[in-house]
């Protein structure tokens, strides 16, 4: 009976249970939430570029411009803030477990919004409808690279902003 009860402990069975098999839900979506937002580690930093207009494809205005990425509430959401003499933005990142979509929440002054967005190939890419799109990505150079891109009536996306930005100290 010893070895039964040495084999068969209730107590050590119950810790097991406890450590192992009984994770809370709101734990293990947590998790998941923060594997999924861990994708886009390649936005992280201080960077500073230039931020480049277009009309109808071409360059129309460029500035420079800085923009500060980092993960916040331990790396559940990532917040960019963008300064440049045209913009001044505050962006909250966050990814919806149930609904496997990432969001985009813009802040200005007079504005707020809130978009769906999806990753693939190294690339985080939000739709602001089906003609409107932001695409993020980091280059082979190691710059960030964040343009918008519109729909045109014959079907081809062009851009109507660019931004190239490299790391940079605190400004």
């Amino acid at each position: 009976m010893t070895y039964f009860y040495q084999l068969f402990n209730p107590s050590a069975i119950l810790l097991t249970l406890i450590f192992f098999g009984f994770q809370s839900p709101y734990t293990t979506a947590q998790e998941t939430e923060k594997e999924a937002m861990a994708k886009l580690s390649f936005l992280m930093g201080d960077w500073k570029g230039q931020s480049t207009g277009f009309t109808d494809g071409k360059p129309t205005s460029s500035v420079e411009a800085y923009e500060k990425i980092q993960y916040l509430l331990d790396g559940n959401i990532l917040t960019l803030d963008l300064d440049s003499p045209n913009l001044k933005l505050h962006t909250v990142i966050t990814y919806n477990l149930e609904e496997r979509t990432y969001y985009y929440h813009p802040f200005t002054k007079n504005r707020a919004g809130k978009y769906k967005g999806a990753y693939a190939d190294g690339q985080l890419i939000v739709y602001f409808n089906e003609d409107r799109r932001l695409i993020f990505e980091k280059t082979k150079e190691g710059a960030f690279h964040e343009y918008g891109e519109k729909r045109t009536p014959d079907g081809n996306w062009v851009k109507y902003f660019e931004d190239i930005f490299y790391p940079t100290s605190s400004r």
